[in-house]
């Protein structure tokens, strides 16, 4: 069979035959698909909501967690009758109020309200609390309620409310409560991502029915008999249909992280089948199209591209015999035909020049090569001569060269040999210190300086040449204008999963603006030393973009008292 014929042939089949199957099969078929598709959208999108919505309200168990045990809050309940004095407020104060959700919270002994910012329930109003046994039975687990659920929604105050029991952090016996307030905007930010099909709304129900919250905001507090939140239901899929406020919708819903809620997702049914009519016309539709498209292009099209084709063929058997003859066109149609004539032409004109380019690049890629031994034995040459100049200065009794030669080759072997970003932190602390051995020649022994990093942390993995340029900063923009000796302490120190290395130095320290020229490398005395170092903000981008944004550097100065720069990495097992 001709070329031409098959392609017609396959037109109808490919084309024409499947469209109407398409269309008949689509019209019974589609509305449950897109119930299914829709239910899978709605799935994905109650599940990603959860997952922010316990990332957000973990931040404020977090506060909390941190909060109740320490000693000013457990010695504080124990001791209820002691009178609070303004520090110990604010110590209180400055461990709930520390995070820009929290808006205020009551300490309550367990007979009396001992202490509140900006939350004056009594104890009595405590115990009437809906949540009040909830919190209770949750025996210091922290216990939510929202604004559908605590009636703050009614009153106009829409809050959310993080309730829990405080325990002896020895006997673990109960000596109080802890109620935080925080704004509803932490469920706004959660729900105004949520992806939702048009008109669909997505609501955060508790087991009693009654609507905590949802992205439109128009359902708070309202109560909703959910089939599923009956202890008969048979679970058998997570969707349903059913009549909501009086229109059959498609219902999906998914159990929260918190035990006492469900993420329900809510879409109008006609909006999901509206569009079953529309596909069987258009089904009908692009079937005569396609048929009469079809002839239209066996007689317009594919005689054309037949013939180009053949031409191609021609001379692509030449090609493969070694001989670049270029096609030519018997007529000039002004359209892919002759892009294909006119692109094989220069592919066989070019065939012979890119073979020229393959023999260049493997001669430059020999050369490149030949070029990278050499340099692998640059270091290696670096290495052996200062080992010479080290024995050459230990015969001639000079001690001081040939241990700021041994320096030299250690912060060598430190910063270039090592092809590893990650390194033992006691490495990155022997960089330092063969660093200062070498500065204190330079500088003539005008400062000390002292390395503290305990045993146990020694072993932790970080990023490399993240103390030296603090250090180096320092001797530069500190050490170096001092008339007086200077002083320079390097400490490493654990942190809870963290470890802070805090680089300190008796220097004149600086303000403000002058902190922000030395960032911004913008000062006389930085560009001095621009190729000695990485810098500052070198440092602290390097440490954002590996651990993220949590990690970096912290400086802490004024004028005649020195500095601290404190640098925050997370610890890392080797």
């Amino acid at each position: 069979m001709k070329l031409r014929r098959k392609i017609l042939l396959a037109i109808i089949l490919l084309v024409f035959i499947p469209v109407i199957i398409m269309g008949v099969v689509t019209y019974y078929n589609f509305s449950s698909a897109m119930e299914k598709k829709s239910n899978n959208f709605y799935w994905i999108s109650l599940l990603e909501t959860d997952r922010k919505l316990k990332f957000a309200l973990n931040e404020i168990n977090s506060v909390s967690n941190a909060a109740i045990t320490q000693p000013v809050i457990q010695q504080f309940l124990k001791n209820p009758d002691v009178s609070v004095t303004y520090d110990r407020k604010q110590e209180i104060n400055n461990l709930l109020i520390n995070h820009p959700m929290i808006t205020s919270f009551s300490l309550y002994s367990t007979s009396q309200l001992i202490y509140q910012y900006n939350a004056p329930m009594s104890f009595g109003d405590l115990k009437r609390q809906t949540w009040y046994a909830s919190m209770l039975g949750a025996e210091g687990r922290p216990v939510w309620s929202g604004p559908g659920e605590n009636g703050s929604a009614a009153a106009g105050r829409p809050v959310m409310i993080h309730a829990r029991v405080i325990k002896d952090y020895y006997s673990l016996e109960t000596i109080g409560y802890l109620v935080i307030y925080v704004k509803p905007d932490i469920l706004d930010q959660v729900f105004w991502e949520a992806a939702t099909l048009k008109n669909g709304d997505i609501l955060l129900v508790n087991k009693e029915g009654s609507v905590v919250f949802n992205k439109s905001g128009d359902r708070i507090g309202e109560n909703i008999s959910f089939p599923f939140l009956s202890d008969t239901y048979t679970k058998t899929k997570d969707y349903y249909v059913d009549s909501f406020h009086h229109e059959k919708s498609l219902i999906t819903f998914l159990p929260s992280h918190n035990e006492q809620w469900y993420l329900v997702a809510v879409t109008p049914l006609k909006l999901i089948r509206s569009e079953s009519v529309s596909i069987r016309n258009i089904a009908i539709i692009l079937g005569l199209f396609s048929l009469l498209s079809a002839l239209w292009f066996d007689q317009f099209f594919i005689r054309r591209l037949v013939r180009s084709l053949i031409s191609a063929v021609n001379g692509m058997k030449r090609v493969k015999q070694g001989i670049f003859v270029p096609i030519t066109s018997h007529t000039q149609s002004d359209d892919e035909t002759d892009l294909l004539i006119d692109g094989f032409n220069r592919m066989s004109s070019q065939i012979q020049e890119l073979i020229q380019q393959v023999e260049t690049e493997q001669t430059r890629k020999k050369e490149a090569e030949l070029q990278a031994l050499v340099a692998q034995i640059n270091p290696h040459f670096i290495y052996n001569s200062l080992e010479s100049i080290n024995s050459m200065a230990v015969l001639a009794g000079n001690r001081d060269i040939s241990k700021m030669v041994i320096s030299l080759g250690k912060l060598l072997r430190i910063s270039i040999s090592e092809n590893q970003e990650l390194i033992p932190l006691y490495m990155e602390f022997e960089h330092v210190r063969h660093y200062l051995n070498i500065q204190k020649y330079r500088f003539e022994d005008r400062f000390d300086y002292e390395i503290d990093i305990p045993e146990t942390l020694r072993s932790y993995m970080t990023q490399k040449l993240i103390v030296q340029p603090i250090v180096e900063n320092a001797l530069y923009h500190a050490i170096e204008p001092m008339e007086d000796k200077g002083y320079i302490r390097i400490q490493a120190i654990e942190a809870g999963r963290d470890i802070v290395i805090d680089v300190t130095d008796n220097g004149p320290g600086f303000d403000p603006e002058s902190l922000l020229r030395i960032w911004n490398k913008e000062s006389a005395g930085s560009k001095k030393y621009h190729d000695s170092g990485v810098g500052l903000k070198n440092v602290h981008e390097r440490l954002r973009i590996r651990f993220g944004g949590y990690y970096g550097i912290l400086i802490c100065s004024s004028p005649g008292g020195g500095s601290v720069v404190r640098i925050r990495v997370p610890k890392i097992m080797p």
